[in-house]
């Protein structure tokens, strides 16, 4: 079953293009007892009640396949003759023409629904001129085939919300008369099915407004088909077989979960990247018992946990074994991906704060070198002046014959004199004073 084939049925559902020839109902209310039986020419229907039932069609093809929308298979077997399938095709054939295929189809229904409270039965009879198509999609003038089919949609019918309304003719508010309301379908289906723009007598497309709640009582016992599961259905069931296996707690269990549908997510990615250049209908994957083993082993489980695992999941699943796109969970990816986004992070932030410890160490040791390196150098800028202090004197001394050293009190004292024809320096000395002449005492 593919979507383009659904969406091409769909858009006959406009005033221009519906062919519907008949449409019957049956009304029941809560303890099953039928109410009213209807039938009416679809065309001659007035406007609003045209629209009303034509959205009423619509909304059996709405929704997502897999999920909202089920592909039913009859039972193959040559040896017996499937009563639900040939009272269908019987129903088709009729144009809902005979009263009595539509009440034995009405009470099947009937019979077999589970559900409490007022409901509408209502099943339209349809032919579609199928026009031939090009490769390229392109319309060509002739017909492929006529298919025939009719579209069956239950439609819960319940009282209106109370509450106030304007009454105009005696201008007034008062409290308004509570209605029995056709609401949208909560189930319906097409027979025989529209594959691949052509009848499949062996199938049915199914219809369920809640993917939780699909009714598999009337696909067995009021279809005569195999009920099969929603994508939502088996997610769950899916989830529980790999958790209810493992023996950690809870967190562990949701990161194995999360590693598993990573596994999944990437098989499927490396499948549609095989025929990403190829203009073909990829076919689904079926998750094998193999593919499962794959998977659990690359996202770690232990052996005797994968093993009891495929034992669990083929027992569950049995021969309608799930497609691998129906077992991912989107919401469970965006979380791995927030998990592992905030564990590089943190990763990031360990790296960082061990840079940066080790750039304090580096400071430190950088540091404390400096101390002991300006303190040397200080010594020995020190040393270095005092020897260049006494170089200097050295050398300010060898270039002089006669040097004083007096007490600043004495200079004043100091006098210059010719004495016997020669140049004399004169410094008094007195008798409680004493003189030093070239280190020696007392030479005066």
């Amino acid at each position: 079953m593919r979507k383009k084939d659904i969406l091409e049925l769909k858009k006959r559902f406009k005033k221009d293009y519906c062919t519907f020839t008949k449409m019957c109902g049956c009304y029941v209310n809560g303890e099953k007892h039928i109410i009213l039986k209807f039938r009416e020419t679809f065309l001659n229907l007035d406007e609003d009640e045209y629209f009303k039932y034509l959205e009423i069609a619509k909304k059996v093809l709405s929704g997502t396949i897999g999920n909202n929308i089920l592909e039913l298979n009859f039972p193959l077997n040559e040896d017996l003759i499937n009563e639900k399938q040939v009272s269908l095709m019987k129903l088709k054939n009729s144009q809902l023409k005979d009263d009595s295929l539509l009440d034995e189809f009405y009470d099947s229904i009937i019979d077999n629904y589970d559900y409490t409270g007022n409901f509408l039965i209502i099943i339209f009879h349809d032919a579609y001129d199928v026009i031939t198509k090009t490769k390229d999609n392109a319309k060509l003038d002739e017909s492929e085939e006529v298919y025939e089919y009719v579209l069956c949609a239950i439609c819960p019918v319940s009282l209106s919300q109370p509450g106030l309304r304007y009454f105009e003719e005696e201008n007034k508010i008062k409290s308004r008369i509570r209605d029995w309301v056709v609401e949208s379908p909560t189930n319906g289906f097409v027979f025989p099915a529209f594959i691949n723009r052509s009848t499949d007598v062996n199938s049915i497309m199914y219809y369920t407004k809640n993917a939780k709640d699909t009714h598999p009582e009337l696909m067995e016992n009021a279809l005569g088909c195999y009920s099969k599961q929603t994508a939502t259905i088996q997610k769950e069931t899916f989830q529980s077989i790999i958790k209810d296996s493992l023996n950690v707690d809870e967190k562990k269990a949701d990161k194995i979960f999360m590693e598993v549908q990573e596994g999944l997510n990437n098989m499927l990615e490396e499948h549609n990247a095989i025929y990403e250049d190829v203009d073909v209908d990829l076919e689904p994957i079926v998750l094998t018992k193999t593919d499962i083993q794959n998977i659990l082993i690359e996202s770690g489980v232990p052996e005797e946990v994968t093993t009891k695992i495929e034992k669990t999941y083929v027992e569950t699943f049995g021969d309608d074994l799930p497609l691998a796109e129906n077992l991912i969970d989107s919401k469970v990816l965006k979380v791995s991906e927030q998990v592992k986004r905030e564990e590089y992070l943190q990763k990031q932030v360990e790296v960082l704060q061990s840079r940066l410890e080790e750039v304090k160490q580096e400071v430190a040791i950088a540091t404390e070198a400096n101390i002991t390196t300006d303190d040397s150098v200080l010594e020995n800028e020190s040393d270095n002046v005092l020897e260049d202090e006494k170089a200097t004197d050295l050398e300010e001394n060898n270039s002089y014959d006669v040097i004083l050293e007096v007490k600043p009190e004495k200079i004043p004292q100091i006098k210059s004199q010719i004495i016997d024809g020669q140049k004399c320096i004169v410094i008094p000395i007195n008798e409680n004073e004493q003189a030093k002449v070239n280190g020696k005492e007392d030479v005066i």
